[in-house]
């Protein structure tokens, strides 16, 4: 089991599923399962921790997925009688270009002149999250649609994005 690493924070989504009973290790197999049949290129899979609290707390795992520096951090657990699923979309960051693009006016200067983000960068990072995003929602819906829940509507689906182009 990998430690987790920090990543910026690209966009973000939750849902509480009222009623649904099932296992994270399940969840995740199924989550796995459906980014396979997607053939999303370069990306892979890992279980990961992250601590619950502080430096002593008990640690919850996630599945992580990774493509390049984006990475997709996927938590489903049970929340009282039912479970609740989140992600998390966000880019980590690379060694020595990160520290040099955090040194105030160098880091603006490579940014925006060295490494700046071009539309195929940021169609693929879309295509990305699309993609593992789906993949999430296949199975949220068929665990809700074998236990007879009420399927998520077009609005409870969206993430909460930041802008991509920064």
């Amino acid at each position: 089991m990998a430690r987790a690493s920090p990543a910026t924070v690209i966009s973000h989504w939750y849902h509480l599923l009222e009623g649904l009973q099932t296992s994270p290790q399940g969840f995740y197999a199924a989550v796995e399962a459906a980014i396979q049949r997607r053939q999303v290129p370069d990306a892979y899979t890992q279980r990961i921790d992250w601590k619950e609290g502080g430096l002593l707390s008990a640690r919850r795992e996630y599945l992580r997925v990774r493509r390049k520096k984006l990475v997709f951090d996927i938590c489903g657990a049970p929340f009282g009688p039912s479970f609740f699923v989140s992600w998390w979309l966000g880019e980590l960051p690379s060694g020595f270009l990160a520290l040099l693009a955090s040194i105030p006016v160098v880091g603006l200067l490579f940014e925006r002149y060295l490494r700046p983000r071009t539309y195929y960068q940021i169609d693929t990072a879309l295509m990305f999250q699309e993609s593992i995003r789906a993949a999430v929602m296949d199975v949220v819906d068929n665990m809700s649609k074998a236990k007879g829940l009420r399927l998520l509507s077009v609005l409870e689906r969206n993430p909460v994005m930041r802008d991509m182009r920064r």
